[in-house]
């Protein structure tokens, strides 16, 4: 992974070879094959999915892991902007993803504050009995 990663970051240009074909890599894909690889080297999971840019509730819920109430009400309070053209909401891939970045990032800094709290004075030597 890591021999890929650099090669995929240091050549000014790549092909794939296949059979009697050569065919160059695409500055988009090569982008997504950068992400992607290096997720995996890290020990992290990839999901290739295409999506439209308009999502519907239900997309936006399982994209999320959410149920879909529970993805309506995110819209509905104004947490992730959406558009209703009729009857049914349509929801911005990107704005998705910037939803679930930013609370990424709220968790990752509360994880963080609450690995770094000193131990509180009263409670220094306590152990806790049943």
């Amino acid at each position: 992974m890591e021999e890929l990663l650099e090669t995929l970051l240091s050549a000014h240009e790549l092909t794939i070879s296949g059979g009697d074909r050569n065919v160059r890599l695409p500055t988009d894909v090569r982008r997504v094959l950068v992400q992607a690889v290096s997720a995996l080297a890290q020990g992290d999971a990839v999901v290739v999915a295409a999506q439209r840019t308009q999502l519907t509730t239900r997309e936006v819920a399982d994209l999320l892991g959410v149920s879909r109430p529970t993805a309506v009400r995110l819209l509905e309070d104004g947490a992730i902007p959406y558009t209703q053209p009729g009857r049914h909401r349509r929801v911005a891939l990107a704005d998705v993803l910037r939803y679930q970045e930013e609370l990424e990032r709220h968790r990752d800094t509360a994880l963080a504050e609450l690995a770094n709290q000193e131990a509180d004075p009263v409670f220094e030597g306590f152990i806790p009995t049943r």
